[in-house]
Protein backbone atom coordinates (compact mmCIF):
# COMPACT_ATOMS: atom_id res chain seq x y z
CA UNK A 1 0.00 0.00 0.00
CA UNK A 2 1.14 3.46 0.00
CA UNK A 3 1.81 5.41 2.67
CA UNK A 4 -0.28 8.38 1.95
CA UNK A 5 -3.25 6.47 1.67
CA UNK A 6 -2.84 4.49 4.89
CA UNK A 7 -5.21 5.12 8.03
CA UNK A 8 -3.25 3.76 10.05
CA UNK A 9 -3.42 2.88 14.37
CA UNK A 10 0.03 3.33 15.70
CA UNK A 11 -0.18 1.98 19.16
CA UNK A 12 2.50 3.30 21.90
CA UNK A 13 3.16 5.87 19.43
CA UNK A 14 3.18 8.72 21.87
CA UNK A 15 7.42 7.58 22.39
CA UNK A 16 10.23 5.47 21.66
CA UNK A 17 9.62 3.51 18.23
CA UNK A 18 6.40 4.68 17.83
CA UNK A 19 6.55 8.32 17.98
CA UNK A 20 9.40 7.49 14.99
CA UNK A 21 7.19 5.56 12.99
CA UNK A 22 4.01 7.94 13.66
CA UNK A 23 5.87 11.23 12.25
CA UNK A 24 7.25 9.17 9.37
CA UNK A 25 4.00 7.95 8.38
CA UNK A 26 2.66 11.81 8.85
CA UNK A 27 5.94 13.01 6.84
CA UNK A 28 4.81 10.64 4.32
CA UNK A 29 1.01 12.39 3.91
CA UNK A 30 -0.50 9.46 6.04
CA UNK A 31 -3.61 9.98 8.74
CA UNK A 32 -2.60 8.88 11.70
CA UNK A 33 -4.26 7.92 15.02
CA UNK A 34 -1.31 7.11 17.94
CA UNK A 35 -2.72 5.20 21.21
CA UNK A 36 -0.39 5.27 24.19
CA UNK A 37 -0.97 5.43 27.79
CA UNK A 38 1.52 8.13 27.85
CA UNK A 39 -0.46 11.59 27.42
CA UNK A 40 2.02 13.85 28.71
CA UNK A 41 3.90 13.12 25.28
CA UNK A 42 1.02 14.03 23.39
CA UNK A 43 1.55 17.83 22.60
CA UNK A 44 5.47 17.24 22.12
CA UNK A 45 4.44 14.71 19.14
CA UNK A 46 1.30 16.72 18.05
CA UNK A 47 4.06 20.07 17.83
CA UNK A 48 6.26 17.55 15.48
CA UNK A 49 3.86 16.56 13.04
CA UNK A 50 2.67 20.45 12.72
CA UNK A 51 2.80 21.81 9.31
CA UNK A 52 3.12 17.74 7.59
CA UNK A 53 1.19 16.45 4.89
CA UNK A 54 -0.49 13.84 6.85
CA UNK A 55 -3.07 13.97 9.29
CA UNK A 56 -2.79 13.22 13.23
CA UNK A 57 -5.02 11.91 15.62
CA UNK A 58 -4.05 11.32 19.55
CA UNK A 59 -5.92 9.64 21.97
CA UNK A 60 -5.63 7.90 25.18
CA UNK A 61 -5.20 3.97 25.12
CA UNK A 62 -4.51 1.57 27.74
CA UNK A 63 -3.40 -2.01 25.37
CA UNK A 64 -4.18 -3.82 28.83
CA UNK A 65 -7.66 -3.25 28.37
CA UNK A 66 -9.92 -4.64 26.10
CA UNK A 67 -12.89 -1.81 26.36
CA UNK A 68 -9.77 0.67 25.86
CA UNK A 69 -8.94 -1.02 22.96
CA UNK A 70 -12.42 -1.61 21.26
CA UNK A 71 -13.28 2.01 21.95
CA UNK A 72 -10.30 3.03 20.82
CA UNK A 73 -10.58 1.30 17.17
CA UNK A 74 -13.61 2.57 16.74
CA UNK A 75 -12.99 6.40 17.64
CA UNK A 76 -9.63 6.01 14.71
CA UNK A 77 -12.17 4.62 12.29
CA UNK A 78 -14.49 7.54 12.86
CA UNK A 79 -12.10 10.47 13.51
CA UNK A 80 -9.63 8.89 10.06
CA UNK A 81 -13.10 8.23 8.00
CA UNK A 82 -12.03 4.71 7.64
CA UNK A 83 -9.03 2.49 8.66
CA UNK A 84 -6.85 -0.12 6.72
CA UNK A 85 -3.82 -0.29 8.71
CA UNK A 86 -2.45 -1.13 12.25
CA UNK A 87 1.39 -1.16 13.81
CA UNK A 88 0.84 -3.18 16.65
CA UNK A 89 3.93 -1.38 18.63
CA UNK A 90 3.35 -0.99 22.32
CA UNK A 91 4.87 -2.44 24.88
CA UNK A 92 6.57 -3.11 28.35
CA UNK A 93 9.34 -5.16 30.47
CA UNK A 94 8.83 -6.83 33.30
CA UNK A 95 12.14 -8.64 33.20
CA UNK A 96 13.20 -11.49 35.81
CA UNK A 97 14.59 -15.12 36.03
CA UNK A 98 11.73 -17.31 36.51
CA UNK A 99 13.40 -19.36 39.02
CA UNK A 100 16.96 -17.91 40.70
CA UNK A 101 18.40 -18.30 44.09
CA UNK A 102 20.01 -15.80 46.44
CA UNK A 103 23.75 -15.10 46.05
CA UNK A 104 23.82 -13.80 49.35
CA UNK A 105 21.33 -15.66 51.20
CA UNK A 106 20.30 -18.65 49.48
CA UNK A 107 16.90 -17.88 49.21
CA UNK A 108 14.92 -19.49 46.12
CA UNK A 109 12.97 -16.54 44.52
CA UNK A 110 10.78 -16.90 41.61
CA UNK A 111 9.13 -14.41 38.83
CA UNK A 112 5.60 -13.56 40.01
CA UNK A 113 2.40 -14.09 38.38
CA UNK A 114 1.70 -9.86 38.56
CA UNK A 115 5.21 -10.09 35.98
CA UNK A 116 3.78 -12.83 33.80
CA UNK A 117 0.44 -11.49 33.55
CA UNK A 118 1.21 -7.65 33.46
CA UNK A 119 3.75 -8.71 29.66
CA UNK A 120 1.57 -11.16 28.40
CA UNK A 121 -1.31 -8.93 29.32
CA UNK A 122 -0.20 -5.78 27.06
CA UNK A 123 2.36 -7.53 24.62
CA UNK A 124 -0.04 -10.26 23.50
CA UNK A 125 -3.38 -10.25 24.28
CA UNK A 126 -3.52 -6.59 24.06
CA UNK A 127 -1.72 -6.88 20.47
CA UNK A 128 -3.51 -9.75 19.47
CA UNK A 129 -7.29 -8.03 20.60
CA UNK A 130 -6.60 -4.77 18.45
CA UNK A 131 -5.56 -7.23 15.52
CA UNK A 132 -8.70 -8.62 15.93
CA UNK A 133 -10.37 -5.40 16.15
CA UNK A 134 -8.94 -3.87 13.52
CA UNK A 135 -9.28 -6.50 10.81
CA UNK A 136 -12.78 -6.83 11.72
CA UNK A 137 -13.75 -3.04 11.00
CA UNK A 138 -11.63 -3.31 7.85
CA UNK A 139 -13.42 -6.86 6.88
CA UNK A 140 -16.92 -5.02 7.86
CA UNK A 141 -16.27 -2.13 5.34
CA UNK A 142 -14.58 -4.21 2.46
CA UNK A 143 -17.02 -6.56 2.15
CA UNK A 144 -17.84 -8.14 -1.47
CA UNK A 145 -14.44 -7.04 -3.02
CA UNK A 146 -11.99 -9.04 -4.58
CA UNK A 147 -9.53 -10.78 -1.75
CA UNK A 148 -7.02 -10.42 -4.24
CA UNK A 149 -6.93 -6.46 -3.89
CA UNK A 150 -4.83 -5.13 -0.77
CA UNK A 151 -7.39 -3.68 1.61
CA UNK A 152 -5.46 -3.36 4.61
CA UNK A 153 -2.02 -4.43 6.56
CA UNK A 154 -0.98 -5.19 9.82
CA UNK A 155 2.65 -4.91 11.46
CA UNK A 156 3.51 -6.79 14.09
CA UNK A 157 6.54 -5.76 16.52
CA UNK A 158 7.89 -9.19 17.72
CA UNK A 159 11.54 -9.16 18.55
CA UNK A 160 14.67 -11.42 18.41
CA UNK A 161 14.33 -12.19 21.98
CA UNK A 162 11.49 -14.48 20.47
CA UNK A 163 14.49 -17.10 19.87
CA UNK A 164 15.10 -17.21 23.73
CA UNK A 165 16.68 -15.02 26.21
CA UNK A 166 17.30 -15.25 29.67
CA UNK A 167 15.03 -13.24 32.08
CA UNK A 168 12.41 -12.65 29.94
CA UNK A 169 10.07 -15.77 30.05
CA UNK A 170 7.37 -13.42 29.80
CA UNK A 171 8.18 -10.95 26.96
CA UNK A 172 9.87 -14.13 24.73
CA UNK A 173 6.56 -16.04 24.99
CA UNK A 174 4.41 -13.05 23.79
CA UNK A 175 7.02 -11.98 21.15
CA UNK A 176 7.38 -15.80 19.92
CA UNK A 177 3.62 -15.88 19.99
CA UNK A 178 3.26 -12.27 17.87
CA UNK A 179 5.97 -14.01 15.25
CA UNK A 180 3.64 -17.13 14.87
CA UNK A 181 0.29 -15.68 15.02
CA UNK A 182 1.86 -13.07 11.79
CA UNK A 183 1.99 -16.28 9.71
CA UNK A 184 -1.66 -17.64 11.27
CA UNK A 185 -3.51 -14.30 10.75
CA UNK A 186 -1.65 -13.95 6.91
CA UNK A 187 -4.07 -17.05 6.30
CA UNK A 188 -7.06 -16.29 8.38
CA UNK A 189 -7.45 -12.99 7.08
CA UNK A 190 -6.67 -13.27 3.32
CA UNK A 191 -10.39 -13.42 2.34
CA UNK A 192 -10.20 -9.49 3.23
CA UNK A 193 -7.30 -8.40 1.56
CA UNK A 194 -5.21 -8.23 4.55
CA UNK A 195 -1.77 -8.78 4.84
CA UNK A 196 0.46 -9.31 7.94
CA UNK A 197 4.08 -9.18 8.97
CA UNK A 198 6.20 -8.91 11.75
CA UNK A 199 9.40 -6.87 12.29
CA UNK A 200 11.91 -8.41 15.36
CA UNK A 201 14.21 -5.45 16.73
CA UNK A 202 16.94 -6.07 18.40
CA UNK A 203 18.89 -3.74 20.94
CA UNK A 204 17.41 -0.30 19.90
CA UNK A 205 17.84 2.73 21.19
CA UNK A 206 14.45 3.86 23.04
CA UNK A 207 13.68 5.28 26.35
CA UNK A 208 12.65 1.47 27.15
CA UNK A 209 16.59 0.51 26.87
CA UNK A 210 17.28 3.61 28.03
CA UNK A 211 17.00 2.42 31.04
CA UNK A 212 18.49 -0.67 31.17
CA UNK A 213 21.31 -1.53 33.18
CA UNK A 214 24.34 0.19 31.74
CA UNK A 215 27.13 -2.89 32.06
CA UNK A 216 24.61 -5.33 30.90
CA UNK A 217 24.01 -2.65 28.15
CA UNK A 218 27.53 -2.34 27.08
CA UNK A 219 27.94 -5.72 27.05
CA UNK A 220 25.28 -6.37 24.68
CA UNK A 221 26.40 -3.70 22.14
CA UNK A 222 29.74 -5.70 22.09
CA UNK A 223 27.73 -8.67 20.63
CA UNK A 224 26.12 -6.82 17.69
CA UNK A 225 28.46 -7.33 14.62
CA UNK A 226 27.98 -3.94 13.12
CA UNK A 227 28.96 -2.56 16.44
CA UNK A 228 26.43 0.10 17.71
CA UNK A 229 22.93 -0.07 18.99
CA UNK A 230 20.04 0.45 16.70
CA UNK A 231 18.07 3.53 15.72
CA UNK A 232 14.32 4.01 15.44
CA UNK A 233 15.23 4.78 12.11
CA UNK A 234 16.75 1.19 11.27
CA UNK A 235 13.43 -0.48 12.20
CA UNK A 236 11.33 2.14 10.23
CA UNK A 237 12.91 0.83 7.14
CA UNK A 238 11.78 -2.78 8.13
CA UNK A 239 8.16 -1.26 9.12
CA UNK A 240 8.05 0.95 5.72
CA UNK A 241 8.79 -2.58 3.86
CA UNK A 242 6.16 -4.56 5.06
CA UNK A 243 3.75 -1.71 4.61
CA UNK A 244 4.33 -1.02 0.82
CA UNK A 245 5.06 -4.29 -0.39
CA UNK A 246 2.07 -5.95 -1.47
CA UNK A 247 3.60 -9.57 -1.86
CA UNK A 248 5.16 -9.36 1.59
CA UNK A 249 3.01 -11.70 3.84
CA UNK A 250 3.18 -13.94 6.60
CA UNK A 251 6.92 -13.05 7.49
CA UNK A 252 8.91 -11.84 10.01
CA UNK A 253 11.88 -9.29 9.19
CA UNK A 254 14.91 -9.36 12.29
CA UNK A 255 16.27 -6.25 12.40
CA UNK A 256 19.29 -6.74 15.01
CA UNK A 257 22.94 -5.80 13.26
CA UNK A 258 23.51 -9.40 13.30
CA UNK A 259 23.19 -9.89 17.55
CA UNK A 260 22.37 -13.44 18.39
CA UNK A 261 20.89 -13.61 21.66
Amino acid sequence: MKLENLKVIVTGGAQGMGRHFALRLVEAGASVAVGDVAEDKFADLTAAAAGLPGKLFVRRLDVGSESDIAEFVAWANSSMGGLNSLINNAGILRDGLLVKKDRETGAVKTMTREQWDAVIGVNLTGATLLVRDVVATIAAATAGRDPAASTGVIVNMSSIARHGNRGQSNYVSAKAALAANTVTWALEFAPFGVRVGAVAPGMIETPMTAGMNQKARDALVTRVPVGRIGAPEDIWLAVKFVLECDYFNGRTIDVDGGLAM
